[in-house]
Formats: structure tokens, sequence, C-alpha cells
């Protein structure tokens, strides 16, 4: 059996400026910073994603530009935004899940392991950790801003299977 491991990454602590758009809201400086321990943190434990899906408003790409920067040359994952990561909700969440899951089932099947990582919102991205992981271990609480969660995806994955939390991490910088 190969590894296949999804990596839950809520994004970095954002700013708040009046008159602009929640969508265009940026990473504060203490954001940034946890981003690129969020980064170094997954280069440590050995979860170099091999995939990105990255919700496209700006805090979230913000979140993925720091924790790239602090993978260094770590691999070179596809990238993808998409809009559902940020305006869907659960269901939209799992259903990218699934689709991703399905292309990374060939890479696996290669005897390679695959990484996936998403980088959401609340309350999306803490509902989805607790809902793939229906042994309860999930905080109560949901993930705090560069908060990850790491899930198991079973070989034979779709949308309703489980995928059991095998580490979690609030990622602050020092």
């Amino acid at each position: 059996m190969t590894a296949r491991t999804l990596v839950l990454l809520r994004h970095a602590k954002a700013d708040r400026p009046s008159g602009i758009a929640d969508t265009d809201r940026p990473l504060t400086d203490r954001g940034h910073a946890d981003a690129a321990a969020a980064g170094a943190w997954l280069l440590a434990s050995g979860h170099v994603p091999d995939l990105v899906l990255c919700s496209p408003a700006r805090r979230t790409r913000q979140t993925w530009h720091s924790v790239a920067i602090a993978l260094g040359g770590a691999g070179s994952p596809k990238v993808q935004y998409e809009r559902e990561l940020y305006d869907g909700e659960l269901a939209e969440a799992l259903d990218l899940i699934a689709a991703a899951a399905k292309e990374s089932a060939a890479e696996a099947s290669a005897g390679k392991s695959h990484t996936i990582l998403l980088i959401g919102h609340n309350p999306t991205i803490s509902q989805l950790s607790a809902a793939l992981d229906q042994a309860g271990q999930a905080d109560s609480d949901g993930l705090r801003t560069s908060g990850i969660a790491v899930h198991e995806l079973p070989d034979e994955w779709h949308a309703g299977t489980v995928a059991p939390l095998r580490a979690t991490h609030t990622a602050r910088a020092d």
C-alpha cells in the first residue's frame, strides 16, 4: 500500500482593513510568519504536497506563497485555485477532494506517495476535518489560523469515505 495524504490548512492570520472586500483581505505580518512556520512544519514532517487546492482569496493565496517559500526546493506541486473553497460549503470541498483523490490514485498505484494540500477557510475547513475523521479526534473548536490537520486517504476514497486524522499542528512563528 502506498501513502496518500490529505493535509488541510486553514489560512494564516488575516487583516480586516476597512473598505476592503472579504476576498481581498491580506495576511498580517504575523500571518506571513505563521504561514512560513506551517511550511517548515510540513517539510520537517514529510508532508510536502504534490497537489495544492487553494481558495482564490488573497489571504489563502498569500498563505500558500509563504508555505511554498518555506518548502524551498522540496517538490514542485501542481497548484489549483478553486472558487468552491472560498464560497462553497462542505459538500463542494468533499467533491474537490474526491476528484483530486481519483487523480492521485494513478500516482499511488505507480508506487509513489501522494500528498494533497488544501488551503481554505473556516467554518468549512474545520467541518471538513471533522467529517473526514469520524473517530472524533478533531478538535471540537476547529482549526485555528495556520492550523493543520493531516488525514490518511484510503486507496478507494470518494466523498463519504472516512480519512482518519493522523496529526494536527498549529503553526506559530517563534
